[in-house]
């Protein structure tokens, strides 16, 4: 979160990390309308993920309606291609919008670049009721003013003088918001009551006047958050705590306009292990690249729900089952569960996750014809999809992703090299020749344990042969993914090298 220590005034009124709900409903609110308003200057990860979820999740359960909101005015810093990955993204994460006169497009139809004039008409209506003025202070002034207010006793982040307000600037420049002489306390869900005051300086009063318009028209983040938040009947704000400051600019701005501001709500932060911020930079990854890895949506939706949200306990101190749908997850989701402390971004739980899901995806005939589609592309098509289809119901469920089946079972895509394998039982060259003799495994294994052979010794003997020792798959498996042809060639190489 952005420092706070600018602000003279910051009371917080306590409340639990989480706070234990009665009630059997998980939402004790009305129907929610929620939006998501990423901006296009670079791809989905992580943390927009977890906002964006947390909003749908809100309207779900709340039978309301989410939103997707395109932020897209500073136009200097828009990346190629990024619009279409958020889009990409949320739809394969299953969050779709409710609102979309796009012709066969989920998403939208909010872009704020297309809202300029709106932005203007309510530019126009707080200068011409005394909330706003016109500036035109040069690059070089402003700059002045900023190193000046950094040098008083004390500082202040707060550094316009009023200036063009007095002056009566006309026409040109940018427009600034004449903030109040102090900002509204609020009460944010998560955190509770807050009180944020600018640090001032009364020997040399500087104002919070921030800019609601630029020089070119384009509108600021807070300006065109606020206008469009009000248009589109938005009741709940969800968003990372880094905007908790600006939150009092946002509250001042809606009493400009005499309008009732929503309801606020600031998650926390996503931290490594090590506690340390995650950014694009540092840990905080690519949505779709989780795809690429063989991650699920449905697990990827299920680790980043419980970044600062877990399930409702039954009975306090017992453990709640986190392994969820996004369906159960919407089910139990509640406003009153949410976390105040940093959230821990750990793979390990994502991969827990990852293998839960996997098998059970792998039950459901729709859903497995889905993993053998990605299959075949990550392999660019180079099995046949009857086999990859075996492969993935066979071998799935023993694995943390379909990207780590040919790892950990590379015996089903080559040779064996019997020179690492485990060793296998003293009396494997017998039980080997015999399992070589007949194209029937299990009558095999009934025939050598008839003349005296241990049951173990047969099937580490045969698994010696087939993978090298490697376990994880029943024998008959693996002889119907390698093929009868393949049993015998592997069982004679065994032979040949037991021999050597």
């Amino acid at each position: 979160m952005r420092s706070l220590r600018w602000y003279s005034k910051f009371s917080l009124k306590k409340k639990p990390a989480v706070v234990p709900s009665t009630q059997t409903s998980p939402q004790t609110i009305g129907p929610a309308r929620t939006r998501f308003a990423p901006s296009p200057t670079g791809f989905l990860h992580l943390g927009s993920l977890r906002t964006a979820l947390y909003n749908y999740l809100l309207a779900k359960s709340t039978g309301g309606q989410f939103l997707v909101r395109l932020e897209d005015t500073d136009r200097q810093r828009l990346v190629p291609g990024a619009e279409q990955n958020i889009y990409d993204s949320l739809s394969w994460c299953g969050l779709k919008a409710d609102e979309s006169p796009v012709v066969g497009g989920p998403y939208g139809p909010y872009r704020q670049s297309d809202r300029m004039a709106i932005y203007k008409e309510y530019a126009d209506k707080l200068i011409a009721s005394g909330h706003a003025y016109r500036c035109d202070c040069s690059k070089d002034r402003l700059n002045a003013l900023r190193e000046s207010a950094m040098k008083l006793k004390p500082p202040t982040t707060v550094t316009y003088d009023r200036k063009c307000l007095h002056d009566h600037v006309e026409t040109g420049g940018v427009v600034r918001f004449k903030s109040p002489d102090e900002y509204e306390p609020f009460t944010d869900k998560v955190h509770g009551d807050l009180n944020l005051q600018p640090q001032y300086n009364y020997q040399d009063r500087r104002y919070d006047d921030f800019v609601i318009l630029k020089s070119d028209g384009m509108p600021t983040y807070h300006f065109a958050n606020v206008v469009d938040d009000h248009l589109m009947k938005i009741t709940h704000v969800i968003r990372g705590e880094e905007w908790l400051p600006s939150t009092p600019k946002h509250i001042a701005l809606y009493r400009a306009f005499g309008w009732e501001p929503p309801q606020f709500v600031h998650i926390p932060l996503l931290t490594s292990l090590a506690d340390k911020k995650l950014s694009k930079r540092q840990g905080d990854i690519g949505v779709m690249s989780f795809r690429d890895k063989g991650v699920l949506p449905e697990a990827l939706v299920n680790f980043v729900a419980l970044f600062g949200w877990s399930p409702h306990r039954d009975t306090p101190g017992l453990s709640v089952e986190e392994s969820m749908t996004l369906e159960d997850i919407v089910s139990k989701f509640s406003l009153e569960n949410l976390t105040r402390g940093n959230a821990k971004v750990n793979d390990s739980k994502l991969y827990y996750f990852n293998k839960h899901h996997l098998a059970e995806n792998i039950k459901n005939p729709e859903k497995l014809a889905s993993l053998v589609e990605d299959y075949q592309r990550l392999t660019n098509n180079k099995y046949p999809e009857e086999w990859v289809t075996k492969l993935i119901k066979y071998a799935g469920p023993s694995v943390s992703s379909i990207n780590d089946i040919e790892s950990q079972h590379p015996y089903l895509f080559k040779p064996v090299d019997y020179n690492a394998a485990q060793k296998p039982p003293a009396n494997a060259e017998d039980i080997l020749a015999l399992l070589n003799s007949s194209s029937d495994f299990k009558k095999s294994v009934n025939e050598l344990a008839k003349q005296g052979f241990a049951k173990k010794d047969i099937f580490q003997s045969a698994r010696f042969a087939l993978s090298g020792g490697v376990s994880g798959l029943a024998i008959p498996l693996v002889i119907e993914l390698i093929g009868q042809d393949e049993y015998h060639a592997r069982l004679s190489a065994a032979l040949n090298y037991l021999k050597c």
